[in-house]
């Protein structure tokens, strides 16, 4: 099991006009991996972007790109993302119907699989796919939109995976994507996240890397 702890900036918050310049200030300030949100409109009431951008994000960094599909059907679209250059592919619990062959489909086709749940999913759907996934992503809010307020239930949540993870010798790491900032990321590292996925607390302030480098030293 890897102890070390991962900010994970999303991308949904950058400029992407200067994509290349955002990507490259996070790595300066040690970021882990980037996190792309990948929403059709469907699925949750926003639409963002595609393999295209992932493709873009490819070309510019070699840290890990972390693939969130917040998409309807998304074993249609698995395919297309990793040859994309995605290192990491989460989909949703609630979205896809056969969760066990959709994570050995990731695995096939190269990639680490997550399975992620929303914060009115228990942590219970997940029991049967524990031993099989790379990766748990707790939704510490409604998925959609940036800039929301964390639900502090999350903090419960993470606590079961950690104990899930012991119980059935698992080596899954457990994500948490949504209103992750300065306030609660050192309780997060504590209750046992080890990967942190960061919006608007790193993009929406005027240093981008000196907002990173804070992030990364209160989990250090």
């Amino acid at each position: 099991m890897n102890n070390q702890k991962i900010i994970a900036p999303s991308i949904l918050s950058a400029d992407f006009s200067n994509l290349s310049q955002q990507i490259r200030s996070v790595e300066i300030g040690g970021a882990g991996w980037i996190h792309c949100d990948v929403m059709d409109g469907k699925f949750v009431p926003n639409l963002t972007f595609g393999p295209v951008i992932i493709q873009a994000v490819r070309k510019t960094t070699k840290l890990p790109i972390d693939v969130h599909l917040m998409i309807k059907n998304p074993d249609d679209l698995l395919e297309k993302f990793v040859q994309s250059g995605a290192d990491w592919i989460t989909v949703h619990q609630e979205e896809v119907v056969h969760l066990n062959r959709t994570i050995t489909k990731i695995h096939e086709l190269g990639a680490k699989a997550g399975v992620a749940i929303n914060p009115s999913t228990p942590v219970s759907t997940l029991t049967e796919i524990v031993n099989i996934a790379d990766m748990i992503l707790v939704m510490s809010v409604n998925p959609g939109f940036g800039g929301q307020k964390f639900i502090d239930n999350s903090f419960k949540k993470i606590k079961e995976l950690v104990s899930l993870r012991k119980n059935s010798s698992s080596n899954f790491l457990i994500e948490v994507d949504g209103g992750v900032g300065i306030e609660n990321i050192k309780d997060l590292a504590n209750a046992g996240c080890d990967v942190f996925v960061i919006g608007n607390s790193i993009y929406g302030k005027d240093n981008i890397t000196a907002a990173t480098v804070e992030l990364k030293n209160l989990i250090a």
